[in-house]
């Protein structure tokens, strides 16, 4: 299926690792234009030249999500040299854990305050491109801890944060075919990754999570990338404001 992707711009925040990168090269590989930020300057140098060798323009920055001023600044950078910006994914994320205000502070600003941030800095030129092709499209990537309450936690809230915030975007620039939607990953597992961290330190408590999810594993980056990079296609043109889970069925809910 063609994606409709080939020559279209895209800002990912937080892609030069796990699905943040799968999603950075699922993005390339459909012919789009990739702009990433992370921390780590080598990590986005070696994620542009690999993009590149994609045969695809692509650039990169290392950018502290937390600074607000410079995240705006580099968006708006990036979608000048990209010349337009017709997706924006917000994939960083600070992986904070437990109920002190430390945790609460480091997950509001990177992953809540990040998306805002990254939106208002990107809305112009989404607007562009949405006015000009008639589709654009905002992708945030939360989790199935948004709706997971086992204790007292500041990660799930603040990705329902996001969610949130997602729904209410998306029917307010619906009109005019700015698109915004939500994945949320159950367990992902990658080297140097959250799971194998836990795999590697924790092996009961890795094998007792994983077996409470009927698929037996965890998913792959590039599984959370092609639901992503499809919700961010203009082959979703009609699809905005929802959450897509891609969690294995972990979760018990029903999603009506």
């Amino acid at each position: 299926m063609d994606l409709g992707l080939k020559g279209k711009k895209a800002v990912i925040l937080g892609g030069t690792r796990g699905i943040g990168r799968a999603i950075a090269e699922t993005l390339a590989g459909e012919g789009a234009d990739v702009a990433v930020c992370a921390r780590n300057a080598d990590q986005v140098a070696e994620t542009v030249a690999a993009l590149k060798a994609r045969g695809v323009n692509a650039t990169g920055g290392a950018v502290d999500i937390t600074d607000g001023p410079a995240l705006k600044a580099w968006v708006k950078k990036a979608g000048e040299d990209l010349g337009g910006i017709d997706v924006l994914v917000s994939n960083a994320g600070a992986m904070a854990q437990g109920p002190g205000v430390d945790a609460w502070k480091k997950n509001f600003e990177v992953d809540v305050l990040g998306a805002v941030n990254a939106f208002e800095a990107a809305e112009p030129f989404l607007k562009a491109a949405a006015e000009k092709h008639g589709d654009a499209s905002f992708v945030l990537i939360a989790s199935v801890s948004a709706a997971v309450a086992e204790m007292a936690d500041s990660y799930g809230p603040m990705k329902a944060a996001l969610i949130h915030m997602a729904k209410g975007l998306a029917r307010q620039h619906a009109s005019i075919g700015l698109r915004v939607n939500v994945v949320s990953p159950g367990m992902v597992y990658f080297k140097g990754g959250v799971w194998h961290m836990v795999e590697t330190n924790m092996p009961d408590f890795f094998k007792k999570q994983l077996s409470r999810n009927p698929t037996g594993r965890c998913a792959t980056p590039q599984e959370v990338a092609n639901a992503a990079v499809f919700l961010a296609s203009p082959v979703s043109s009609y699809t905005t404001g929802v959450n897509l889970l891609v969690d294995g069925a972990i979760s018990n809910r029903v999603n009506f």
